[in-house]
């Protein structure tokens, strides 16, 4: 019997899953779990929602409760539905990112939760059953800076000297069409560079990205902003330590992983203030915060940043310090940790 189950009902690879793989996998030496529902990478094979409901029906030996940790509205019905409905012992813990209001059934959901762990204080505020405030963290193994930038982004093979790149789904929230205008008016200074939106549009967004191409070619940059959709997390951290920048100018952020897998790179940021990109900055030593939401306060930052050499060597040997000792996903494992054993000794 599994002493903790971790569920991922979205069959899509996402921040959320990122974030769940990244803790599952600094567990797994200290618990014995069990992944339910789609696999993550590095993870044990999952097993199903059924398989997890039965084998939660009688505590692991010693243990007087199964541990569920939740992250998604799907998952938490089906952890109330083992523990309230079928009365199995089971404890749920819920990891809530979001830094607003949540509408009315998933805070239903929330308030029912037996512990809730918020990445920021910000998200503390907006959920009940706060057990601890414990931030996301990044693995540095996996991510590390290359020995040399300029041969990486050579081997991606985008062209250019150096590379920036937005990362995240492409929609207004995300501020995708921020980083365009920011990079049509950045690039015809800084011709040896090429920027890229890894992400993908999908659905209802999709005129949006044939808007922003449309834009793109209208400017004559489309060999230069590309669009190369979504990179395999495999792929993702050689890809990343060949940046010069992440840049992220979302409108809202709950939490934000691209410029923390960034920053273990060794690779500086741009951002607007949200998620926990203040944090993540520690006050310009790895990252600049833009003063407002317009891309010429963008192209000002990366313009500074780009431009001067030395600087951007510190900030790249800053960023990859802070992750090591702030953000790392041993911290993140570590909190989350005193939560369970809390939740057990309760």
């Amino acid at each position: 019997m599994p002493e903790l189950i971790v569920t991922n009902f979205n069959r899509n690879f996402t921040g959320v899953s990122a974030t769940a793989a990244g803790v599952t996998r600094a567990h797994l030496g200290r618990y014995d779990l069990a992944l339910a529902g789609h696999p993550l990478p590095g993870c044990p094979t999952p097993i199903s929602r059924a398989e997890a409901t039965r084998l939660s029906r009688q505590p692991p030996p010693g243990q007087s409760v199964t541990l569920w940790h939740v992250r998604r509205n799907p998952e938490m019905r089906a952890a109330l539905w083992a523990r309230d409905v079928l009365r199995l012992p089971i404890r749920i813990v819920f990891t809530s990112a979001a830094q607003r209001r949540h509408s009315a059934f998933p805070r239903w959901l929330i308030a029912r939760m037996d512990a809730v762990i918020a990445t920021t204080e910000a998200a503390a505020g907006y959920v009940p059953n706060v057990a601890a405030v414990v931030p996301h963290g990044v693995d540095c193994a996996a991510f590390q800076p290359a020995p040399d930038r300029a041969t990486a982004w050579a081997e991606s093979g985008f062209g250019g000297a150096r590379g920036i790149a937005t990362i995240g789904r492409i929609r207004p929230e995300k501020g995708t069409d921020r980083f365009v205008d920011a990079m049509l008016r950045l690039l015809p200074d800084h011709r040896d560079i090429t920027a890229l939106v890894i992400g993908r549009a999908g659905g209802k967004y999709d005129a949006y990205l044939s808007d922003l191409k449309s834009k793109i070619d209208a400017a004559g940059l489309s060999d230069r902003i590309l669009f190369p959709g979504e990179v395999p997390a495999s792929e993702l951290p050689k890809l990343l330590s060949g940046l010069s920048a992440v840049v992220q100018l979302p409108r809202y952020e709950g939490y934000g992983m691209a410029p923390l897998e960034g920053m273990a790179s060794g690779v500086p940021f741009v951002a607007t203030d949200a998620g926990y990109y203040q944090s993540f900055a520690a006050q310009g030593q790895s990252g600049l915060i833009t003063l407002d939401d317009t891309s010429e306060s963008a192209v000002a930052a990366l313009d500074t940043l780009l431009s001067d050499p030395e600087r951007h060597a510190a900030m790249a040997k800053a960023a990859r310090q802070l992750a090591e000792t702030r953000f790392s996903i041993e911290t993140e494992a570590n909190g989350i940790a005193d939560v369970y054993e809390a939740l057990r000794a309760r």
